[in-house]
């Protein structure tokens, strides 16, 4: 016999209350910063996934060099980083608070992140053996915890959602 669960008690949030939560209850703050966390962890976890494959000469991806001088991804974060504070500083009110700056504010500082000891020794000991490991899981789990801790506010607001859908489906 088939169980008919309805939305309103089923535990698991579907992606559609989720988005609607997202986009109508938190507010513009809560959104830029979960896009924010969200767009770090992702893009850390990318150039990870992508360094690793570049190191093991696996996958399509290659390293980017000019000149014979290669460009660390530091450099786009840099330039993904500049191209905010522009935005900040002199855009209009719509461009300071769309999403998209958002998602390149926490995109850019993943890439910096990434490549902070690159950037603190000025030497390529990117791939040191040392500390290498415990960077990756300890940024990775900042990445997540971060995340997570964003991600609260919208949470709450979807449970406030469902309670608001349950008070009206009994009455």
């Amino acid at each position: 016999m088939a169980h008919d669960v309805s939305p309103v008690t089923s535990r698991v949030a579907r992606p559609a209350e989720v988005r609607a939560t997202f986009r109508h209850d938190l507010h513009p703050t809560e959104r830029a910063t979960l896009t924010s966390w969200l767009a770090f962890t992702a893009t850390f976890a990318g150039v990870r996934t992508v360094t690793h494959s570049i190191r093991r000469g696996r996958g399509p991806f290659r390293n980017l060099s000019v000149g014979g001088q290669h460009l660390h991804h530091y450099i786009w974060g840099i330039g993904l980083l500049t191209g905010v504070g522009a935005i900040a500083v002199s855009g209009t009110e719509e461009l300071r608070t769309h999403p998209s700056l958002a998602l390149a504010y926490g995109a850019g500082l993943a890439l910096i992140v990434d490549e902070f000891a690159l950037l603190l020794d000025l030497r390529d000991v990117y791939w040191a053996q040392e500390g290498r490991v415990s960077v990756d899981l300890a940024v990775g789990v900042i990445s997540i915890t971060g995340s997570a801790l964003a991600s609260i506010p919208l949470w709450a607001r979807l449970r406030e959602r469902r309670g608001r859908t349950a008070d009206t489906a009994i009455a």
